[in-house]
C-alpha cells in the first residue's frame, strides 16, 4: 500500500509539474545518440568509398581485386593489385587466430570453472591489463626482442617475417577473447550445471557438453572480435615484420597488410592522384571485410543462441 500511495503521490506531482513526458526524454536522448552512431559509420562508409572511385573507375575493379603485383609508385608499369595485400593480412591473422584460439579457449576455461576464486581475482585483472597496452609497445616488443627469439628457434637469418607479426598479434588477441569468453561462461545458469551434476556427469564432461555449447555463442563473439582485432591492427605489425607485398602464404618471409600499406604510402601519394585513390580503395575492401565478419558473427550468435533459449 505504501508503494502504491507514493507512486500515486509522484504521478499526481509529475501532473502539477507538467512532467508527464519526462519518461520519454530519456529515449529520446538514447535514440539520438544511437543515430549519431550509425550517421558516422555511413560517413565512414561515403568518404571511403567517394575517394575510391577514380581507381576503381580507371583501373577497375577484377584488376584491383584479382591483380597479383601491387607497386603503385613505378614510373613505367605502376600495379595496383590488391591480392598480395589480402594474402599478406589472411596470412598474419591466421597465424595469429591458429595461436591465440587454442590458449585463449584454455585460460578461459581455467578461469571460468577450474581457478581457485582468489586465483581468478588476481589472474583475470592482470590478462584484461594486457588489452590496455599500446599497440605501439607491442611492436616494440615484437621488434626488438621477439624477432631475435624467432630467429633463433627457427634457425633464420632474420625474424622480421610473418610468423613474427602472427605471434604478436596472438598476444595482442588473447586478452579480448579471455575476458568475453569468460564473461560468456559464467553467465551459464548455475540450474544447467546442478542439472548435469545431478544427472551423473562429471566436472569435464559437464563443462564439454553443457557449459560450453551454453556459451558458444558468446565464445565465437569473443573469437571473431579478437580476430578483427587480428585484421585491423596498423602499428605491431608494421613494426614485426618486412613490409614486402608478396603474394605468398610462406610465414618466413616478408609481407605486407592492408592496413600497413595505408599508414606507409599514405603520406607519400599525391592527394586527388590514382595512388591516393587506391589507398581508399584498400580501405573500402577492408572495410568490406570486416563488415563481412560482422554478419557472420552475428549469424553464428543468432543460430547457437536459438538453440539454448
Amino acid at each position: 500500500m505504501k508503494y502504491i500511495n507514493r507512486t500515486g503521490a509522484l504521478s499526481r506531482v509529475a501532473g502539477r509539474t507538467g512532467l508527464k513526458g519526462f519518461d520519454g526524454a530519456p529515449h529520446l536522448i538514447l535514440f539520438i545518440i544511437t543515430l549519431i552512431s550509425a550517421t558516422v559509420l555511413v560517413t565512414v562508409a561515403a568518404f571511403l568509398i567517394l575517394g575510391s572511385l577514380q581507381a576503381f573507375r580507371v583501373i577497375g575493379i577484377v584488376e584491383m581485386l584479382g591483380g597479383t603485383v601491387w607497386n603503385p609508385t613505378s614510373f613505367n608499369n605502376p600495379a595496383f593489385g590488391m591480392l598480395p595485400l589480402m594474402a599478406g593480412t589472411f596470412l598474419v591473422s591466421f597465424l595469429a587466430a591458429v595461436i591465440a584460439i587454442p590458449i585463449g579457449l584454455g585460460c578461459t576455461i581455467y578461469l571460468a570453472e577450474i581457478a581457485h576464486p582468489k586465483v581468478r581475482a588476481v589472474l583475470k585483472p592482470a590478462i584484461e591489463l594486457l588489452a590496455g597496452i599500446p599497440s605501439v609497445v607491442y611492436g616494440l616488443f615484437a621488434l626488438l626482442i621477439l624477432q631475435g627469439w624467432v630467429a633463433q628457434v627457427f634457425g633464420l637469418q632474420t625474424g622480421y617475417v610473418a610468423l613474427n607479426g602472427g605471434i604478436i598479434l596472438a598476444v595482442m588477441m588473447i586478452p579480448i577473447m579471455v575476458s568475453l569468453a569468460e564473461d560468456a561462461i559464467a553467465a551459464v545458469p548455475r540450474e544447467l550445471r546442478e542439472a548435469s551434476y545431478a544427472l551423473g556427469a562429471t566436472r569435464w564432461e559437464t563443462m564439454r557438453s553443457v557449459i560450453l555449447p551454453a556459451s558458444m555463442s558468446g565464445i565465437v563473439a569473443a573469437i571473431i572480435l579478437s580476430i578483427m582485432r587480428a585484421v585491423g591492427e596498423t602499428m605491431a605489425v608494421l613494426m614485426a615484420f618486412n613490409q614486402t607485398p608478396l603474394l605468398t602464404l610462406d610465414p618466413f618471409s616478408g609481407v605486407q597488410t592492408m592496413t600497413a600499406t595505408i599508414a606507409i604510402e599514405m603520406g607519400e601519394a599525391a592527394v586527388g592522384g590514382l595512388h591516393y585513390s587506391s589507398l581508399f580503395a584498400v580501405g573500402v575492401v577492408l572495410f568490406i571485410i570486416t563488415l563481412v565478419m560482422n554478419t557472420v558473427a552475428n549469424r553464428i550468435m543468432l543460430r547457437y543462441s536459438e538453440a539454448y533459449r
